[in-house]
Order: structure tokens, then C-alpha cells, then sequence
């Protein structure tokens, strides 16, 4: 078959013909639209008004059929916690592996409390840690302060975190910070006290065994110490370590070792007083004192105690009850309070009046001026440990040290020390107190201190027990100063009143109580002589350098 001719196709009108011709040719390309000019990029905690009108609906969509609402998210917020511990049984302020620490409890707490994140869990540089001061193994605090960024959302974070904490460690409150807030490098001073028993300065108490035998027969015979014979006769090591106590137990639940009596109730009347006039020694209220007679402390149950310890290591430094010359007819004892007991004389016990020490105005004259000689920007290299004379973190500002006031304390008087200064080195205070009151228990010259300071002069000081110090306060003047306008006062004055309570009822119980105890400082003062520190004898920078050489 042919196809078709063209003539059976049907013709097309001539409007039909020219829109036809018009599809059938090249199209143009479309003009392409303009892109939007870009939006500027909004904060992830701002939405604009389209966004707020469709979060509820995509909430809604989210949460269809789902009653329980998103959690909140909250913002670290960089803030100063203030916060009290007393240190009894902890290893320090300062966090360190393997120990019981106040920053270890206290980083736990954050964490628990919701204020640190799990992701930052026992890694506080990531939250910006930092603390205003560190303290010793022992030593409490009433004013210590740490800086971090924490979530502080939502509120109670004070209860939370007290609720987390042994009951030794009390957080007063926080505040907000700037940004760049540190509580270590923005701290400007530190203020710590020192409570030292109105006994210790009494040259009189607590003597040493050769300064008691050499007395005798002078007519003004020095006396020894029975309640000091008996829980410190031959201890191992000194400065305090008690590594036992008679008719006791021990507890190394706290890694370190810790006697009590058994058969001795040292609970006493309550009370703390503060009194800037004369204080006396052996006042009465002094119940907690362990009297051996009175207790059933035998001679044989004190020998089977000795007996449990090495005595390869012992150093002999405290004054016991049979070592005094055999020949002697005469001799004192004296209380863990200063007071004399008795006195055997040919064979006969007599009473002896107790001491007439007195800390009035003549004594604590003596007291500040020998603790002014700290005063002032000197070099303490022979105040701290492993730190050179040479080294310039040897050197160190003292604003003020006193000790104007006497408080009494579970019937027992103290001597309240205070000391400010920019910062301080380890174990500095505590030396710095040894040495003032080997001075006024004239063990040693007021010359020495002066010497010590030097920094061509090597000088071995005494350390006084820990027991009896703490941090008071710390201050941030400067900070304060500068943004006074924007931020609140970095400062205690919003929690006088609980660090107060606080230090009534943990720090100066456990301090006089120790005492009454252990008698911490009763037995260090036995240990200030010449046989265990040379160097108090010196009088002159001449002397302690010829002391060395011959060394």
C-alpha cells in the first residue's frame, strides 16, 4: 500500500498554523529569581517570632500522647562558694590520690548535687577550679572559698550540696562572679588563728627532763609532768604524732593512727567566754583532764602498752615519772593544765601552790612584741620545707600578727593568735608559733628571730602541733574595688553568723578537747630544748654560723 498523501491531511487555519510554528521554536531560557539575602546567625537561646509560634507546635507533635515535659537545660554560671570544714581526719584542703581530702568530698558533692556534670566528673580544670588558700592535714577553716563554673540551677544548691556533705563541712552560701574570677589569684590576704593554751607560754610548765634535773636543789626547782609520763613516755617520733594512748584502742579508720581512754570521761561544761584581761593558770573547770590515779591506770597496764611498741625507733622527749636522779629527795608534779599536784619531799607527798602565770598586760606586751618581729616583707626560708633561701617564693609579706585575746574554751585558756598576710608557705604559721613561744618559755633569745629572717642564716625551727589552727577569712579587696558596681561584695559578711556557730560548735570544742585529751601541746613543749634544736641557744648570727660549720 502507498502511504498516504499529503493531501489527506487536514488543512490548518492560519491562526492555528502561526501558534503552531510558535511552539515549534526555540524557547528562551526563564529569568532566574534573586536568592534571599542571608539572615544574620541568632543566638541558640533567642527565637524570633516565627520560632516561638512553632516550638509549641512541635512540641505538641513531639510529645503527642506523652504527658512528661522536656528536661531544662541550665548555663554554668562562674560563682565563689563559701564554705567551713573542721579538718580532724582529713589529709589537707588540697586533692590528692589516695587520701581523705576536703576538696575530694566536696568535688563528689558538686557532682551529686547536680552542679557538675558527668562529663566533668573528677576533672576540675574542665569547670575552671580554683581555691584561695590550702591547709595542712589537720588544720580546719571558717572562711575558705572556691571559684568554678557550675550549674547553680535550679535553686537550693546550698541544701543539696550540705546534704552531701559530712556534717564537718558546711557551705554558707555562693555568689555570682565575673568570667575571669579566680579565688586564688584574686585573693589579696589571708587571716588565720592560731589558739595556743595559756600554759604553753609559761616557762615554768612542761619543762624538759635536764632543765628539771638541773633545777633541783636550786631553790626553785622546776617540776615533771605525770599525766605527761604516762601517755607520752618514749613516743615515737614528735611534734605531736600520737601513735598511742594508755588503756586505749586504736583507730586507723581515718589512715593515721588515733587512741582513746576508755575508762575517761572528758565530756565537760560547755561553754566558750573570750576575755582580754589577766588569765591565770590553773582556773578551775579543768574536769577533762585524765588523771591516771583516778581511772585505774595502773604501772603494769602501762608497761604491757609500752611493750606493743618498737622501740628501736622511740626518741625519748618527754620528761617520765622515774627519771628523775635516784638520789633525789626531792621533786614536783605538775598537771597537763599547768597546775602542780604534789610534792615529795623526804618521802612525803605536800601540796605546792600552783602557778602564778598570768597573761595580763606584761606578758602579752611581750607576746605582740615578739610576734611584730614577723612583721613586714622578710625572707621565711627557714619557716617552711623545701623551699630555698635563694628561691624567690621564700620571701613573704606579713601585714599584722597578734595575740590580744584569751578565750576559754571547755574550761580550758587560750591564747587567741592572729595573722594576716598575703600568703603563706607550708607548715609557715605553725613554725612561726613555735619559735614565738620557745622565746617565751626563754628557751631561746628574741635575737633568733631576727636571725632566722636572714637569708644567709640556717636555723632550725620548732613546729608547732596543727591542732590549734585555722583559716579565719580570706579577702578579695581589690576585686571588690573594681567591679563593686556590677557584681556583689565577695566577702563573709552575709554568713558571720554561721561561720560563728560553726566554730562554736566544731573547730574550738574539738581544739580544747584534744588537748584535755592527748594533750597535743603538753607534749610538744617537752620537746623544746636545746637537745633537739641546737640552733635556740644561739644568740648571734656569729654563733649559728659556727654551730653549722662544726656540724
Amino acid at each position: 500500500m502507498e502511504p498516504p498523501s499529503n493531501h489527506d491531511s487536514p488543512s490548518l487555519d492560519p491562526p492555528a498554523a502561526a501558534a503552531a510554528a510558535a511552539a515549534e521554536a526555540p524557547r528562551s531560557p526563564p529569568r532566574q529569581q534573586e536568592p534571599d539575602p542571608k539572615k544574620p546567625k541568632m543566638s541558640s537561646t533567642t527565637t524570633t517570632s516565627d520560632d516561638d509560634e512553632a516550638a509549641p507546635a512541635l512540641a505538641d507533635a513531639a510529645g503527642a500522647g506523652d504527658e512528661t515535659t522536656r528536661k531544662p537545660r541550665y548555663k554554668r554560671r562562674k560563682v565563689a562558694i563559701f564554705f567551713a570544714y573542721c579538718g580532724v581526719g582529713y589529709q589537707g584542703m588540697q586533692k590528692n590520690p589516695g587520701a581523705k581530702t576536703i576538696e575530694g568530698d566536696l568535688e563528689e558533692a558538686l557532682f551529686l548535687s547536680g552542679a557538675v556534670s558527668e562529663a566533668d566528673r573528677g576533672n576540675p580544670k574542665r569547670y575552671d577550679w580554683a581555691r584561695s588558700a590550702r591547709t595542712d592535714k589537720g588544720v580546719s577553716a571558717v572562711g575558705q572559698v572556691v571559684s568554678g563554673r557550675f550549674y547553680i540551677d535550679p535553686p537550693g544548691l546550698v541544701d543539696r550540696l550540705n546534704s552531701n556533705l559530712n556534717p564537718q563541712i558546711r557551705i554558707f552560701g555562693y555568689k555570682r562572679a565575673t568570667a575571669s574570677f579566680s579565688a586564688k589569684k584574686f585573693c589579696d590576704r589571708r587571716r588565720y588563728v592560731y589558739l595556743i593554751p595559756v600554759f604553753a607560754l609559761d616557762p615554768s610548765s612542761h619543762r624538759d627532763r635536764e632543765s628539771v634535773a638541773a633545777s633541783l636543789g636550786s631553790g626553785n626547782e622546776l617540776v615533771k609532768c605525770l599525766e605527761c609520763s604516762e601517755r607520752g613516755r618514749k613516743v615515737v617520733g614528735v611534734m605531736g604524732k600520737r601513735n598511742f594512748e594508755l588503756r586505749g584502742h586504736v583507730s586507723d579508720s581515718n589512715g593515721c593512727e588515733e587512741a582513746t581512754v576508755d575508762s575517761v570521761d572528758t565530756k565537760v561544761e560547755s561553754g566558750i567566754t573570750s576575755n582580754d584581761c589577766c588569765a591565770f593558770m590553773g582556773n578551775e573547770g579543768k574536769e577533762g583532764i585524765v588523771d591516771s590515779s583516778s581511772n585505774g591506770i595502773d604501772d603494769k597496764s602501762i608497761s604491757d602498752v609500752i611493750d606493743k611498741v618498737d622501740t628501736s625507733t622511740m626518741v625519748d622527749t618527754v620528761v617520765s615519772v622515774d627519771s628523775a636522779p635516784a638520789d633525789s629527795d626531792t621533786g614536783s608534779v605538775l598537771n597537763l593544765d599547768g597546775k602542780i599536784a604534789e610534792t615529795i619531799v623526804n618521802g612525803e607527798e605536800k601540796p605546792v601552790k600552783g602557778s602564778e602565770f598570768c597573761y595580763g598586760e606584761e606578758m602579752k606586751e611581750r607576746f605582740n612584741r615578739i610576734l611584730g618581729y614577723y612583721v613586714g616583707s622578710h625572707n621565711f626560708h627557714n619557716f617552711t620545707t623545701r623551699t630555698k633561701a635563694e628561691d624567690p617564693s621564700a620571701r613573704r609579706y606579713i601585714l599584722s600578727f597578734n595575740g590580744d585575746t584569751v578565750v576559754t574554751v571547755e574550761g580550758m585558756e587560750f591564747v587567741k593568735c592572729e595573722v594576716v598576710g598575703q600568703s603563706f608557705m607550708l607548715h609557715q604559721i605553725r613554725k612561726m608559733m613555735g619559735l614565738a613561744v620557745a622565746i617565751m618559755r626563754n628557751c631561746a633569745p628574741e635575737t633568733l628571730i631576727v636571725n632566722a629572717l636572714q637569708k644567709d642564716v640556717k636555723v632550725n625551727v620548732p613546729t608547732a602541733p596543727e591542732v590549734g589552727l585555722y583559716l579565719d577569712e580570706c579577702f578579695f579587696t581589690s576585686y571588690n574595688n573594681k567591679w563593686k558596681d556590677s557584681h556583689e561584695e565577695l566577702s563573709m559578711k552575709d554568713y558571720e553568723k554561721e561561720a560563728e556557730d560553726f566554730k562554736m560548735k566544731h573547730i574550738y570544742p574539738h581544739i580544747a578537747l584534744t588537748e584535755h585529751k592527748e594533750g597535743v601541746v603538753a607534749l610538744w613543749l617537752h620537746s623544746l630544748n636545746h637537745r633537739n634544736y641546737p640552733d635556740l641557744r644561739a644568740g648571734d648570727k656569729q654563733e649559728l654560723t659556727e654551730n653549722k660549720s662544726s656540724e
